[in-house]
């Protein structure tokens, strides 16, 4: 099977998924969206289970590199961990935000031992571990606390906006920045009043 095929399948699963969820898309609705027969999608998946699974591994990497930011237009650590949520308040104002598709595949198949929550719960631990990161650079006193703390915002975050169906404006990077504030000493000369040493 060409390689084409197989990304065409993933692309519409990943895009399915995301915006119906798994359950709501079957393989038949699939294989039209892709353009791929059911025989053809079943020679190169098992199940419909490994290709939800697929999809996550394969367009994951995206999904969380884009809250990202380059360390030339985010320098400091307090700056790096702030581009991910004022990132995620631009996402949450788009149409087309349906929340985080690793969350949203978890609960979906109400199975933390399933292959696709495994890859899913892999895509969080990244982010967890670039927040954890960050908090060392700024000196926090537990890195692995903050890093938690933060990574359950930015999934509270998510969800507000979801089940509100609205944008959540600038609500997660103000609260993000009084978690650092509070935990890692660190604080914003523009929100403090010039006191504390900065990041």
């Amino acid at each position: 099977m060409t390689s084409p095929t197989r990304d065409r399948l993933l692309r519409a699963a990943a895009d399915l998924f995301y915006a119906e969820g798994v359950g709501a898309v079957g393989v038949e609705r699939l294989c039209q969206t892709a353009g791929v027969s059911k025989r053809s999608m079943y020679q190169l998946f098992a199940t419909k289970d490994d290709l939800v699974a697929e999809a996550l591994r394969v367009h994951g990497p995206a999904t969380v590199a884009r809250y990202f930011a380059p360390e030339d237009t985010a320098p400091s650590p307090r700056e790096r961990i702030l581009h991910v949520f004022t990132t995620l308040e631009e996402q949450a104002g788009s149409p087309g935000f349906h929340g985080c598709p690793f969350a949203n595949t978890t609960i979906e198949l109400h199975d933390a031992s399933h292959q696709a929550s495994r890859v899913a719960l892999a895509f969080k631990e990244q982010l967890e571990g670039y927040f954890q990161r960050q908090a060392a650079l700024l000196g926090a006193p537990d890195p692995g606390q903050l890093g938690t703390q933060l990574l359950m915002l930015f999934d509270g975050a998510s969800v507000r906006a979801v089940m509100r169906g609205a944008a959540i404006g600038d609500v997660a990077s103000r609260t993000a920045a009084m978690l650092l504030d509070m935990t890692s000493g660190v604080i914003d000369p523009a929100t403090s009043g010039g006191r504390g040493s900065g990041a």
